[in-house]
């Protein structure tokens, strides 16, 4: 059989060359080697605190993602009335805290270094969205108790969500659609988003401080 007449070939009679499985392992080859994303060793600025705060950041989400996956399976009833859901629920809340805290020292931190210089525009953004639907997450999980404080929230907040035209999307009063936006859209965006960014900084290394500064 001649080659050329073979699926993925070229007119040169290479095996592979248009197939887009080989481009995208090409492409993950170059962008992101295996010695960037498993480095074994990082420049002495890594150390900050800065990025420090950002690795408890994503260990605090991990926490919040698996404490609510358990609040999720068992139900507003068991969290508000057992003992154990007490916990659980005190566990996931203050995970949310420190998630937070966190975040926002770790991109303030960034801001203040200038983190999207050489390049890493993409990476600095990337986190600015992270913080944003981090923020519209919360909302709705405040907004999911089950609770009078949840009641108070949400019928405080219609008329805000509604005077941006939102409320034609998004119905604060609707317990089901503010949980299951909370346990599963918003939950998997942040997530999502988390690990991008990572990829990111693994693909374009870490901003050195500004000249100067050390």
């Amino acid at each position: 059989m001649n080659p050329e007449s073979l699926p993925g070939t070229d007119p040169a009679g290479q095996v592979g060359s248009r197939s887009w499985t080989l481009f995208l392992r090409r492409l993950i080859q170059r962008e992101l080697p295996i010695e960037h994303l498993l480095p074994d060793h990082e420049p002495a600025y890594v150390g900050s605190w800065v990025y420090i705060f950002g690795v408890v950041a994503i260990a605090s989400l991990i926490l919040v993602v698996i404490s609510g996956v358990v609040l999720a399976f068992f139900g507003p009833q068991w969290w508000h009335v057992s003992p154990q859901g007490h916990f659980m629920n005190s566990i996931h809340f203050w995970s949310v805290q420190m998630f937070f805290i966190f975040m926002v020292l770790h991109l303030w931190g960034q801001y203040f270094a200038q983190g999207w210089r050489d390049g890493r525009a993409a990476t600095w953004m990337v986190g600015v969205v992270i913080f944003l639907i981090s923020i519209v997450t919360a909302f709705t999980g405040y907004i999911s108790q089950q609770n009078f404080d949840a009641q108070w929230i949400a019928v405080n907040a219609k008329d805000g969500v509604n005077s941006t035209g939102a409320g034609a999307f998004f119905n604060v009063l609707n317990f089901g659609q503010m949980y299951g936006l909370h346990i599963v859209l918003f939950p998997l965006l942040v997530t999502a988003l988390v690990v991008f960014h990572v990829v990111l900084v693994r693909m374009r290394g870490v901003v050195k401080p500004p000249e100067g500064s050390v």
